[in-house]
């Protein structure tokens, strides 16, 4: 097990694992530092082949995240909310990037960029008490951190304009129902919940874990007849990794694979 801390972010990583904890009291709130650390704590686990799944959660019982601290941009400055738009993208989007799994384990209010990393991550789990909101409008300001694509991408159209046009806020329940959250699960449960299902991955292939996000994630984009043919090639490609061979014959073998990660 090892232990990495910088500031508002923290790291453990054990059983192929990364638990990641926003730690900025009172309410977990994004900074232009804690978005870089982000980031380049990301990075550094896509070089750790020995991480497979990666886990971010916030510190507390009461927020996930706040998101940003509006008291940046209460000046007006437009440097100020450049700067602010390019690190959350930045960050968020090498978060979606991460070549294994990401879960994010809500533990309690995930607003605006809160939300977003959140929605930046591969699958969410929810504890029954959490309230998700993209509430950017009410301030004069929006989501610049995904939130307008990914949202709708999630819940669809229709929902993505309730909650930014309209301001509403989603509990966990109802965001299971429109399919904004996987699973929910009780009070002091959500992380517990993820790391179980983040240390699943580890029995998959980490070769095709990173072919498949990535077959996955494309849909966003491409057209079917792209990923069908996508999905071709990567699946030849994947001879080419001493893990395949490893797959197969650890199957017929009957026993436990030892993945590469090459």
């Amino acid at each position: 097990m090892s232990l990495l801390k910088e500031n508002a972010i923290e790291s453990i990583i054990h059983n192929h694992v990364a638990v990641i904890t926003m730690n900025n009291p009172p309410a977990n709130t994004w900074t232009e530092t804690s978005l870089n650390q982000l980031k380049q704590l990301v990075c550094s686990l896509n070089q750790n082949k020995d991480v497979y799944a990666l886990v971010i959660t916030g510190q507390g019982e009461k927020f996930f995240s706040a998101g940003a601290d509006l008291k940046l941009f209460a000046s007006g400055d437009k440097t100020v909310a450049f700067d602010m738009a390019r690190c959350f993208g930045e960050a968020f989007e090498t978060l979606s990037s991460f070549r294994g799994v990401s879960i994010a384990a809500i533990n309690g209010y995930a607003m605006g960029g809160g939300l977003e990393v959140a929605l930046a991550c591969d699958i969410r789990i929810a504890e029954q008490q959490a309230v998700m909101a993209l509430p950017e409008a009410k301030v004069g300001l929006l989501p610049c951190a995904g939130g307008t694509q990914n949202l709708t991408l999630l819940v669809g159209e229709g929902w993505a304009k309730r909650i930014i046009l309209c301001g509403e806020r989603v509990t966990a329940d109802h965001a299971l129902t429109i399919r904004l959250v996987e699973e929910v699960v009780q009070q002091g449960k959500a992380l517990e919940t993820a790391i179980l299902l983040a240390e699943s991955v580890a029995n998959q292939s980490p070769s095709s874990v990173t072919a498949c996000k990535t077959l996955i994630q494309h849909t966003r984009t491409a057209p079917l007849q792209y990923g069908l043919m996508k999905e071709r090639e990567l699946f030849v490609n994947l001879f080419d990794t001493e893990d395949q061979a490893e797959g197969v014959q650890a199957f017929l073998e009957k026993r436990k694979p030892n993945w590469k990660n090459q």
